[in-house]
């Protein structure tokens, strides 16, 4: 699927969103991708910490995100772009976007507006699976 990009700024702007075009430290060829050609992103909320969600990125996701600021990743179930908050309103604006030390993981912390996890609520962490009870000295 291909964005005309300048009519998503225009839509994004119209949702109460500001576009921060961003500079790119090297080029996303030198990311290492899996063999669907797609990077894991790591979804911070930059304020708090809280892991929020983890998603996908191909390089027009990429592009997309560098271009408008607001985070944009590839939908493995629906097979094309998802500019995140596009159609719930809960947006995420860029703060940073690292790469780990072997190019094959992102780092995005955002500023969420909205619940990050489709089932409405703020992270898509939020069922505990195991937990040890820890006593700090």
């Amino acid at each position: 699927m291909q964005f005309d990009l300048e009519q998503l700024k225009n839509t994004l702007r119209e949702q109460g969103n500001e576009i921060h075009p961003m500079q790119c430290a090297f080029p996303f060829s030198e990311m290492k991708l899996d063999a669907n050609f797609l990077i894991p992103v790591v979804v911070q909320e930059e304020a708090t910490g809280a892991v929020l969600m983890l998603a996908y990125m191909n390089e027009e996701a990429f592009e997309v995100t560098k271009a408008t600021g607001i985070m944009t990743y590839y939908s493995r179930s629906r097979r094309e772009l998802w500019v995140k908050g596009l159609t719930s309103g809960h947006f995420q604006s860029v703060v940073s976007l690292e790469v780990d030390c072997d190019n094959d993981t992102l780092l995005a912390k955002v500023i969420q507006r909205g619940a990050a996890c489709h089932t409405g609520n703020h992270s898509c962490f939020y069922r505990n699976l195991l937990k040890r009870e820890v006593q700090h000295e």
